[in-house]
């Protein structure tokens, strides 16, 4: 059973989903994975991904981000 630490959560202000990101360690010392949870009321989304792809995707969620206009 893989252990779980908890790394961050926000609640989405338009459509009220929870997102949290937790850090998933197996006891055989396996490849390192970051867990991303969206609840939407009473539906779960669950999925592990590696560092290569975490990055990748957090690249791609800042450079929209940054290109977006701020009010």
């Amino acid at each position: 059973m893989p252990s779980l630490t908890p790394l961050f959560k926000i609640r989405s202000p338009l459509g009220g989903q929870e997102i949290e990101l937790q850090q998933v360690d197996h006891d055989d010392a396996a490849l390192p994975l970051v867990r991303t949870r969206i609840r939407e009321r009473s539906r779960y989304t669950v999925f592990d991904i590696d560092p290569v792809t975490a990055e990748a995707w957090a690249r791609a969620l800042l450079e929209w981000a940054e290109r977006q206009p701020r009010g």
